[in-house]
C-alpha cells in the first residue's frame, strides 16, 4: 500500500491517500472482471494488492524471455540464427515503458532497466551483424540508436566500428567528434580507451589510402555533416580557369611538400578584380581529394561597404559551417576560438578567408594544429600572419589574359582578329573579371568582332576612376555588359547596389525592385547568366564589389533620390513582417504586435515564401540583419531601422548573439530619439538590457532599464513601466540588492498587469537568496501549477529546476535529485537551453552532499562548460564555487582554493557580489589554519558583502570571526 501511495502522489499524498487507493482498486477489480477473456484479476493481500494474469500475456514478460533465448543462442556460436531472433525481437520492442503516462518513483526505476536491457539488445544484434559481415544493416540500426544516446559510449564505439567497415572513414571520424563533444558538454570528461584507439584506426588508414591516392567514402563536393548540411561551402568553381599556372603549381607544390599533421596558411593579395578570389576557390577544389573533411568559405567583406565582419561573428559563420549547433557556440572571442581550433585539429579541410581587411581580422580565425590549408585573400598586404610572404596576384600576362578570352569565346574568333583581341585584353586592364564581362558579352554577339567590341569601350565614362590597371580602366568593360540588359533588368541591377548586405534573397529583390516574384527570378537569371551578378546558394545572390559601386553609381545617375528611397524603404519593409513571420513560433505575438505597430505590409505577396520557424532562414540573414539595420538609421528609415532590430531580438536572443542585439539595438535606439518616438526609445532601451544582463555588464543594463521605467511612466504605459521594472527587479538580484528587488517584483505582482507566470521565478529565487526558503518553495510551486495547466514547458522546466535548487539548499538532496534531473531531461527534450548550466551546478552539488563524489565532478564541469557557451557569467562564477567545494570535501584543498581564486576573479570583474562572497569565505577557510589572520581578512570582506544583501549565509561568518575573536 505504501509503494502505491508513494507511486500515485510523490510530492506529498492527500490524507485521503489509502481510501483513495481502495476505491481504485475496486474500481480496477470491478473493470477487469467484466472484461471478456477473464485475462487478470486484482486480489487483496495483507498490505497491499496483486494483480493475476497469465504472464505469457504480457508483452515485457515474453520479449524478455525471447531476448534471453537469443543471447544463449548466440553463446553457443550460431550467430545468424541469434540475430534473427533479435530482430523479431526487437521489431515488437517499440518505444520506451509507459511511454506518455506520469510515473512515481519505482516505475521510473523500473522503465529505466527495461530501457537498458532494450539498449543491451540492440548493441548486440550490431554486433552479430558486425561478427557476421553485415555491417550495411548494423549502421542505420545504430544510427538510430545512437542518435537517442549521444553520450553511451558502447553503441557509439559499434557504430563507428560498423562505418569502419563500410569504408566511411570520414562519418567514423564525426560520431567520434560528435561523441567527444557531447560526452564535454554533458559530463565534463573525454571518450574513453575504446573510442580513442578506434579514432587511432581511422586516422592512421586515412593517411595509409591518402599515400595510396584513394579515400573510401570521400565525395568532395557532395558529403554532408550529421545534419545534411553540405560540407562543400566553396562557391561555384570557374569552369574555364585558365593562366596562372606557374602560381598554382608553385603552391599546390608547397603545400604537398609540407607537414600533413600541421596547418598550412597561404595568402594571396591584389587589387580588386584580379582573381584572388577565383585562385583560391580553384585551388580549394583542386585540394579537395586530400583534404576530404570539408571546404569552407567566408567574405570577411574587410573592403565593403559599411563594417567588415567581425572575429567572432566569422567564427560563428565557420564553426556552423562545420555543422556545430548554434547553441553550442560560446558567446566569448576566446572560447570560439578555441572551439575553432579543436574542430580543425582533427579534420582535414581547406578554409578560404576571403576579403580580409587586415591582419587583426584574420589572426583570430588561424588554426594551431591539424592538418589543413587555410586561403587569405585581401587587397592589402598581410605581413603579420605568417613568416612566408604573400603570394601578390598581378593582373594576368597577355597570353593569359588572351587564353582567358579565347575560353570565353572561341579560338577561331581570336584568330580572325588578333590585334582586335590584344587591344580588349589591354582595354580591359588585363584585369580577369573585366575580361570575363567582356568576353560573355562577346560570346552573345556572335557577329561582333573584338575591334567592334573596342570600339563601343572606348570613350565610356569612367564611373569608377580610382580603380585603374596602368593607364586602363575596368569600368567600360562594365558598361558595355549592362547596356544591353532589358530595362528592368537594368533596374535590378542598380537596385541591387542600393542595399548594404551580403547577399540578398530572391523575394528581397522582388520587395527591393517592386517586381512580382516570378518575373524577379527570371530578371535575375539573366543577370547571373551575364556573369553581373554571383548565386551564392540556391536563391541567395550577391555582387562582386566592384559590381556593387558600378551599380549604385549607376543608380545615383539613372534613379531620383524618391526611386531610390522608396526602393529601400520596401525592402527594409519585406524583411521587418519577415523576420515577424520567420519568428512568430518562438516569440510572444501580443508583445510583438504590440511593440512594432506594424501596419500591413508593403509586398504581403512576398512573404508566402517565408516559413514560421525556418531559423536557418534567419541564420543566413544573420550579418544582412545588422548591416540592414545601420543603413535603415544611416538613411532616415527610423520607423523601420528600430523595427527590424526588435523583430529579430528573439532570435538573437535564443542563439545567444548577444554582440548582434548590442549592435542593432544602439542603432535602433538612434533611430528611435532621432524620430522622437518614446516608446520605441524605451522599447530599445529594454532590449538593450537584455544584452548587457546575459554578458554581465550590470551597470549599464541598470542605466538603459531606469531609463526605460522612466519613459514608461512618463507616457502613461502601465503595463510596459512593470514589465521594465520586473527586468530593472533581476538585475538588483543579480547585484545584491535583493530587497529592491523584492519590493518591486512583489508591488508588480500585486498591481496585477502583468501575466504572474514569468514573474513569480524572479521572486522565487529573491526569496530563496534571503534564506525564505519556504516562501519561495510555494512560488516555485505556484509557477510549475501555472505553466503545467498552459502546458507551457519553458517555464515547467524552470519550475522544477528551482524547486530543485531549494530543495537542494534544504539539503533535501533525493527530492533536489529527483527534480533537478527532470528539469534537465525536460529541457533536453525541448531544445530549451536556457538556464541549463544552472540546473547542472545545482545537481553536481546535490551529489556532493550525497557523497557520490565522481558523479559531482562530472556534473561541475558540464555546469562550467554550459556556462561558458551560454554566456552567463555569473553562472561560471557560481559553478566554480561549488566545484570549489566538492574538491574540498574530497580533500584536494590546494585545487579547491584555485577554483576559488577563479570564481572570486569572475565574480569581481562582473560585480556579482554574493559569488564573490562565496568565494572569500571559501578561501577564508582554506586560510584559516595556516594564515588565520588572512582568514579574518576574507571573512570580514564576505561579511561586509553578506550584510548589505542580507543573505543568511552572515550569520555564520559572524560565528566563525566570533570564534577566532576568542
Amino acid at each position: 500500500m505504501d509503494e502505491l501511495v508513494d507511486e500515485l502522489w510523490p510530492e506529498e499524498p492527500p490524507r485521503s491517500a489509502v481510501p483513495n487507493v481502495r476505491t481504485y482498486a475496486a474500481n480496477l477489480r470491478r473493470a477487469l472482471g467484466s472484461a471478456p477473456g477473464g485475462y487478470a484479476t486484482v486480489v487483496r493481500e495483507q498490505g497491499g494488492y496483486r494483480l493475476r494474469t497469465d504472464e505469457r500475456r504480457v508483452d515485457l514478460i515474453r520479449l524478455s524471455a525471447q531476448w534471453l533465448h537469443a543471447r544463449e543462442v548466440a553463446d553457443a556460436g550460431d550467430l545468424v540464427s541469434a540475430a534473427a531472433l533479435l530482430s523479431a525481437v526487437l521489431e515488437a520492442w517499440q518505444g520506451p515503458l509507459f511511454a506518455g503516462l506520469p510515473l512515481g518513483p519505482s516505475l521510473l526505476a523500473a522503465r529505466e532497466v527495461v530501457e537498458r536491457e532494450r539498449q543491451s539488445a540492440v548493441e548486440l544484434l550490431a554486433d552479430l551483424h558486425l561478427r557476421t559481415g553485415r555491417a550495411d544493416l548494423a549502421v542505420p540500426l545504430l544510427r538510430s540508436h545512437t542518435s537517442q544516446q549521444p553520450i553511451r559510449e558502447p553503441a557509439q564505439a559499434l557504430l563507428m566500428r560498423a562505418l569502419i567497415q563500410t569504408d566511411d572513414l570520414s562519418g567514423a571520424l564525426s560520431v567520434f567528434q560528435a561523441t567527444r563533444d557531447a560526452l564535454a558538454d554533458q559530463l565534463g570528461v573525454r571518450p574513453g580507451a575504446e573510442l580513442e584507439q578506434l579514432r587511432r584506426q581511422v586516422v592512421d588508414t586515412r593517411r595509409t589510402v591518402h599515400k595510396a591516392g584513394w579515400f573510401p567514402g570521400s565525395e568532395a563536393a557532395g558529403r554532408s555533416d550529421d545534419q545534411g548540411r553540405h560540407t562543400n561551402w566553396l562557391p561555384r568553381v570557374v569552369p574555364d580557369f585558365v593562366g596562372r599556372t606557374e602560381i598554382v603549381e608553385r603552391m599546390l607544390a608547397e603545400i604537398a611538400a609540407g607537414d600533413e599533421a600541421a596547418p598550412v596558411i597561404r595568402l594571396v593579395d591584389g587589387m580588386a578584380g584580379c582573381g584572388k578570389t577565383t585562385l583560391a576557390v580553384h585551388l580549394a577544389a583542386r585540394l579537395a581529394d586530400r583534404y576530404p573533411d570539408g571546404q569552407l568559405f567566408i567574405d570577411l567583406r574587410g573592403h565593403s561597404e559599411g563594417a567588415s565582419v567581425q572575429p567572432a561573428a566569422a567564427l560563428v559563420v565557420l564553426l556552423r559551417q562545420l555543422g556545430v549547433p548554434a547553441g553550442r557556440i560560446p558567446g566569448e572571442l576566446s572560447d570560439r576560438m578555441e572551439m575553432w581550433r579543436r574542430e580543425l585539429a582533427l579534420r582535414r579541410v581547406v578554409v578560404i578567408l576571403d576579403n580580409a581587411a587586415d591582419s587583426a581580422q584574420v589572426e583570430a580565425l588561424l588554426p594551431t594544429a591539424g592538418g589543413c590549408v587555410v586561403f587569405v585573400t585581401s587587397r592589402r598586404r598581410l605581413l603579420a600572419l605568417t613568416a612566408r610572404p604573400p603570394v601578390s596576384l598581378p593582373v594576368l600576362a597577355e597570353p593569359e589574359a588572351l587564353s582567358l578570352l579565347r575560353a570565353l569565346v572561341g579560338e577561331h574568333r581570336v584568330k580572325a582578329d588578333v590585334e582586335g583581341a590584344m587591344n580588349l585584353v589591354r582595354i580591359c586592364g588585363r584585369l580577369p573579371l573585366a575580361i570575363r564581362l567582356a568576353g560573355t558579352r562577346l560570346s552573345h554577339r556572335p557577329a561582333w568582332s573584338m575591334s567592334d567590341m573596342v570600339r563601343r569601350l572606348v570613350g565610356k565614362p569612367a564611373f569608377l576612376p580610382q580603380l585603374q590597371a596602368e593607364d586602363r580602366t575596368v569600368v567600360e568593360a562594365f558598361a558595355e555588359s549592362y547596356e544591353p540588359l532589358s530595362d528592368p533588368a537594368k533596374r535590378v541591377f542598380r537596385s541591387f547596389g542600393l542595399a548594404a548586405g551580403s547577399h540578398l534573397d530572391i523575394a528581397m529583390i522582388g520587395a527591393l525592385t517592386d517586381v512580382p516574384l516570378d518575373e524577379a527570378v527570371e530578371l535575375v537569371d539573366e543577370l547571373v547568366d551575364r556573369h553581373l551578378m554571383e548565386e551564392i546558394a540556391d536563391g541567395r545572390y550577391r555582387l562582386h564589389d566592384l559590381m556593387r559601386q558600378y551599380a549604385f553609381e549607376l543608380s545615383l545617375q539613372a534613379d531620383s533620390e524618391t526611386t531610390r528611397r522608396t526602393a529601400m524603404e520596401s525592402l527594409l519593409d519585406h524583411l521587418v513582417h519577415s523576420v515577424v513571420k520567420v519568428s512568430a513560433p518562438i516569440d510572444e505575438q501580443r508583445l510583438v504586435s504590440q511593440h512594432l505597430r506594424l501596419t500591413s505590409p508593403l509586398r504581403p505577396d512576398l512573404l508566402s515564401v517565408r516559413l514560421p520557424g525556418d531559423l536557418e532562414w534567419l541564420e543566413e540573414q544573420r550579418l544582412n540583419l545588422g548591416a540592414l539595420v545601420r543603413q535603415a538609421g544611416q538613411e532616415g528609415h527610423d520607423g523601420l531601422a528600430w523595427r527590424l532590430a526588435r523583430a529579430a531580438w528573439r532570435f538573437f536572443y535564443t542563439r545567444g548573439y548577444y554582440d548582434d542585439i548590442t549592435a542593432t539595438h544602439r542603432e535602433g535606439l538612434i533611430a528611435a530619439r532621432r524620430s522622437g518616438d518614446r516608446p520605441a526609445v524605451a522599447l530599445m532601451h529594454n532590449y538593450l538590457a537584455s544584452a548587457c544582463v546575459r554578458t554581465g555588464a550590470y551597470q549599464e543594463a541598470l542605466a538603459h532599464l531606469n531609463e526605460a521605467v522612466s519613459i514608461r511612466a512618463e507616457l502613461g504605459d502601465i503595463e510596459g513601466t512593470n514589465r521594465a521594472r520586473v527586468n530593472l527587479g533581476v538585475v538588483h538580484w543579480l547585484t545584491g540588492r535583493l530587497q529592491e528587488s523584492l519590493e518591486i517584483t512583489r508591488s508588480t505582482l500585486r498591481a496585477g498587469v502583468l501575466d504572474s507566470l514569468p514573474v513569480l521565478p524572479n521572486l522565487g529565487l529573491t526569496l530563496r537568496f534571503l534564506g525564505r526558503y519556504e516562501e519561495s518553495m510555494a512560488l516555485n510551486r505556484l509557477h510549475l501549477y501555472l505553466a503545467g495547466t498552459r502546458r507551457d514547458y519553458f517555464h515547467v522546466a524552470n519550475a522544477l529546476g528551482h524547486l530543485g535548487g531549494v530543495r537542494y539548499r534544504l539539503g533535501e538532496c533525493v527530492q533536489a535529485e529527483r527534480l533537478l534531473r527532470a528539469s534537465l531531461a525536460l529541457r533536453d527534450r525541448k531544445g530549451n537551453g536556457f538556464g541549463r548550466a544552472e540546473v547542472l551546478s545545482d545537481l553536481a552539488g546535490t551529489y556532493r552532499q550525497l557523497g557520490r563524489y565522481d558523479e559531482a565532478m562530472r556534473g561541475h564541469q558540464a555546469a562550467i562548460e554550459s556556462a561558458a557557451n551560454s554566456g552567463e557569467r555569473h553562472v561560471q562564477a557560481e559553478a566554480r564555487n561549488e566545484l570549489a567545494m566538492t574538491l574540498r570535501a574530497m580533500g584536494r584543498l590546494e585545487e579547491s582554493a584555485a577554483m576559488y581564486r577563479e570564481a572570486l576573479g569572475i565574480a569581481t570583474r562582473i560585480a556579482h557580489p554574493y559569488e564573490q562572497g562565496r568565494a572569500l569565505n571559501g578561501l577564508a577557510e582554506h586560510l584559516v589554519t595556516v594564515d588565520p589572520a588572512e582568514a579574518r581578512r576574507f571573512w570580514r570582506r564576505a561579511l561586509a558583502i553578506f550584510e548589505r544583501m542580507g543573505v543568511p549565509e552572515r550569520h555564520e561568518i559572524r560565528r566563525r570571526l566570533a570564534e577566532g575573536a576568542s
